[in-house]
């Protein structure tokens, strides 16, 4: 493939993010965006960022990279919980690194919060023990429901950007609410405050991508998701596996096959219920990157070819300085 370079000559110091919501193609297009740029790829998909967890998130098998270098994949032990602060530290450096060394970087990944964390000016609240713990306890007492009913009608903003059933981040957006008093989403900069990135959003008809994911899971059933939920239980540093993970799981897919191996759901209804959450989700991927003004959209009903999206990269008014 041929090497792209913009007029200016200066394309690997741009922050290139391929982002929409699942299922709609960015892990092939950001290799294929590496290839051409001479590039290397930074995850932003918080659930690839856990070790052994692949099947069920669409991870690539490090024959699928093709060579190109990817970072942040494999990082956290499924027993440690998420934290899109020290991700921050993480791809802001590994970012800085790939750019040192005159090479470009292409964050890739449809985790919303954990882009705007790399491109953007975030500086996220601190913790307080004693009022997370109580917290915890509401949601262990409680469930999700209960406090995601409090967050929506305090914070809708958030709420409409969290699933109903992540505990984990409802706890979060009621904590900075608590510390801050100011709603979650209040803590977010305006969009203006990017640092120079472009960012390339991959738009699928609705219809087509429900059907897309409705296959990705049945193939995810195919290629042994079962089995990985299986082998993750019980590992771990301490014996306690993905059972004892707070962020991991509650993963799409993950959750759900634990639920049919406790015996709550059949296999059947364990696969449904995988593709139903994975559609909401979704839903709700792409409400997060619509907000956002600088994202240029590009059709994906069929694979976006690379001159598409280098086009884009090369746009001085996608560059927002």
């Amino acid at each position: 493939m041929r090497r792209f370079r913009s007029p200016a000559g200066d394309m690997p110091q741009r922050l290139i993010a391929v982002v929409g919501p699942t299922a709609t193609g960015k892990s092939e297009l950001s290799l294929r965006l590496a290839k051409a740029l001479g590039g290397e790829v930074v995850n932003a998909d918080s659930m690839q960022l856990y070790l052994g967890m692949n099947i069920g998130t669409g991870k690539l098998t490090p024959e699928g990279r093709c060579g190109v270098p990817h970072h942040l994949l494999d990082v956290w032990d499924v027993t440690e919980t998420a934290s899109v602060s020290e991700y921050q530290r993480l791809a802001r450096a590994a970012v800085g690194d790939i750019q040192s060394r005159g090479r470009a970087a292409i964050l890739a990944g449809g985790s919303g919060l954990y882009v705007r964390a790399v491109i953007d000016d975030l500086v996220f609240p601190g913790t307080e023990p004693a009022l997370r713990a109580r917290l915890e306890a509401e949601l262990a007492t409680l469930g999700p429901g209960v406090l995601y009913g409090k967050l929506a009608a305090a914070d809708p903003a958030a709420a409409a950007a969290i699933l109903p059933s992540n505990g984990r981040r409802i706890v979060r957006a009621l904590e900075v609410l608590e510390l801050s008093g100011r709603p979650f989403s209040a803590t977010l900069p305006a969009y203006s405050r990017a640092r120079r990135s472009v960012q390339i959003g991959l738009a699928v008809p609705r219809p087509d991508l429900d059907r897309r994911i409705a296959v990705r899971v049945r193939q995810m059933w195919r290629d042994g998701l079962v089995e990985e939920v299986r082998g993750l239980i019980g590992t771990g540093p301490h014996g306690t596996g993905l059972r004892a993970g707070m962020t991991a799981s509650k993963a799409l897919g993950y959750a759900q096959v634990l639920r049919f191996l406790d015996g709550e759901w059949t296999e059947a209804e364990a696969q449904e219920q995988t593709v139903r959450a994975t559609r909401r989700f979704a839903r709700r991927q792409e409400s997060w990157f619509r907000r956002d003004p600088r994202v240029r959209w590009l059709d994906a009903a069929q694979p976006v070819p690379t001159d598409a999206a280098l086009a884009v990269v090369a746009e001085p008014d996608a560059l927002n300085d």
